[in-house]
Parts: structure tokens; C-alpha cells; sequence
């Protein structure tokens, strides 16, 4: 009966056939904790990620669940509002669940979190942001060309006082996007005007607010590359407060393309990021990694190129 079940053998005839009628006539499930303690697995991967609420986060999510289901596995979601203590909680409820691997989305994990999963002998792979420990797998778009991508358009475009509000500066994506930024400033030939570079935090409300008081400021500018799209979204609904046209006026950029931006008035330019792909593919090397019974990921870096979406917030610079 048990080498049935759990598939361990070949049953063949007349027993087999028996065997599966009866399971079938009872109603007969495999106790998934008892199998999971002779198996030592649970096929079980956790996922953290900051805030279910942003609207970028769903369809990483989807990627990596539609990938663990197909590869069989369950995945247990913590959002932890971007919180170090609770990150630190999330940990340890996971290990505490037997998870077999986890998935690290937007994370600022710190060396000693990991480096303790690792020695737990726990496999994870970190979407989106990095981690400080050399080697560790990392699935994660090219945040400085993207944001190359997103300033050369608006160049292209005759631009040159363009601000950008970057995010959180103790996130590396935030400090890649503006390198990026600066980088095709410099290509241009663009003295880049310190006054134009804002330090946000991915919200609509800094964009908002940050925007309204370069306004007060009266500092010119023609051109908005936000960090994301919500930050964009903030930018455009200062701008229209204080009777500023999008795109006549000033031209607005984001990244990231969440569903919203399609939406927006205008529709939104922005750098498309893969987060389905994103999440497939980091799910898809964790649960390698699982099965192949190693101690982490493979030392890897998977980096996906980000794609310029035009759309109605941008046009050329108006002269006169």
C-alpha cells in the first residue's frame, strides 16, 4: 500500500489494480507532515517580500508561484512592510515552518541573515534587490542601463534640465538607477544641477512632495525621471495641482510599468521590468538548488534587460 502511495515502486497487476480501487473507493490521502518527516522535505519555499500593497510586487508573485506549482511545491508569502525587526521574525517563523528554500523579493537582508540560512543549510535566492554577500544568487533587472534608457529618451527629446527622484539611497537599486541617470547626463554632456537630484522613497506622496516644493523653489526644469512608477504617479498629480501640462509642459518618466501606468492621464512612460519572468526564473533556480540538495543557489547573477515603454507623458522639449 505505502510503496503505491507514495509512488517509491512499480505495483503491477491485479494488486496494483486493487490497491487503486480501494484508495480510491475510501478516499485515501497521504499524511503530508508524516511524509515530510521520512522525506525531510515539506515542498515548501517562502517567500518575503516588503508590501503586498505595491503594485509592482503581484506579478513577481505570480511568476513564482505559477512556477512552483508547476514543479510542485507551495509557497508561503510574509509581507513585512519593509521592516528589519520583522524581516528578522519572517526568518525565523520559515525555518521554523521547514521551509525548503527561500525567496528574498525587495529585500534589505543583512550579511549575518543569510550567512545563518546558509549555515542552516537553507537554499535562497534574493529578486530584485541585491544582498551583501558575494556569490549569492540574485535575479534582478540591469537598473543602471534601464535608467540610462529612461534619461537618453528624455535627452533625445531636447531636454536638459531633468530632475530625477531617486529612491531610498541604502538600496542599491536606488543608487544604480541614479548612477544610470548620471551616466547619460555625462554621455550628453550635461552638467548635471544638484538641485534637480532628489532623494525619495518609491511613494506617490514623495513624488508629490518633493515636486511641489522644487515648485515653490521655482527651480526650472522640463523633465521628471522618477525612480518608479508610483513616484510618477505623485509627480503628474503635483504637476496638474499647480497647473503644470503633462507632457506640454514638463515630460514625466518612471520605472518599473505596473498595471496603473497604462491608466494614467496621459498613459505613463516608463522602463518595463520582466517580473513575470523575473519570478519564474528565481523560483526556477531555488528549486534547483533544493533538489539538488545544495546548501544555497548556485553562485549566479541573472540579470534581465529592461524595455522603454513610450507612452503619452513625454514628448519633445516645446521651444520659445
Amino acid at each position: 500500500m505505502s510503496r503505491f502511495v507514495n509512488r517509491a515502486g512499480p505495483v503491477a497487476g491485479p494488486t496494483g489494480q486493487r490497491i487503486e480501487t480501494a484508495v480510491r473507493a475510501l478516499g485515501y490521502r497521504p499524511n503530508g507532515i508524516a511524509r515530510s518527516l521520512v522525506l525531510k522535505t515539506t515542498h515548501t519555499i517562502g517567500l518575503l517580500l516588503p508590501d503586498i500593497t505595491n503594485p509592482f510586487f503581484p506579478s513577481l508573485v505570480k511568476g513564482v508561484q505559477l512556477l512552483a506549482n508547476e514543479r510542485g511545491y507551495v509557497v508561503l508569502l510574509c509581507s513585512t512592510l519593509g521592516d528589519e525587526k520583522s524581516d528578522e521574525e519572517y526568518l525565523k517563523l520559515l525555518r521554523a515552518k521547514q521551509v525548503d528554500g527561500i525567496l528574498a523579493v525587495g529585500l534589505v537582508l543583512h550579511r549575518q541573515q543569510i550567512e545563518r540560512l546558509a549555515a542552516g543549510g537553507i537554499p535562497f535566492v534574493s529578486l530584485d534587490r541585491n544582498i551583501d554577500l558575494p556569490g549569492a544568487p540574485l535575479v534582478q533587472v540591469n537598473h543602471r542601463q534601464s535608467a540610462m534608457l529612461a534619461t537618453q529618451h528624455l535627452l533625445a527629446l531636447g531636454h536638459r534640465s531633468i530632475v530625477h527622484i531617486t529612491g531610498p539611497l541604502r538600496l542599491g537599486v536606488s543608487r544604480e538607477r541614479l548612477a544610470g541617470y548620471l551616466a547619460a547626463l555625462a554621455r550628453a554632456g550635461v552638467k548635471p544641477d544638484r538641485r534637480l537630484r532628489i532623494t525619495g522613497d518609491f511613494t506617490e506622496e514623495s513624488g508629490y512632495r518633493d515636486i511641489e516644493r522644487l515648485l515653490a523653489e521655482l527651480v526650472p526644469f522640463t523633465a521628471v525621471f522618477a525612480a518608479n512608477d508610483l513616484s510618477a504617479i505623485g509627480v503628474m498629480a503635483a504637476l496638474k495641482r499647480h497647473g503644470r501640462r503633462v507632457p506640454e509642459d514638463v515630460s514625466v518618466v518612471g520605472f518599473d510599468d505596473i498595471h496603473l501606468a497604462a491608466y494614467t492621464s496621459p498613459p505613463l512612460t516608463t522602463i518595463q521590468q520582466p517580473t513575470f519572468e523575473m519570478g519564474r526564473r528565481a523560483a526556477q533556480i531555488l528549486i534547483d538548488a533544493i533538489e539538488r540538495g545544495a546548501r544555497s543557489g548556485r553562485a549566479s547573477k541573472t540579470v534581465f534587460d529592461g524595455k522603454l515603454i513610450v507612452r503619452g507623458s513625454t514628448q519633445p522639449l516645446r521651444t520659445g
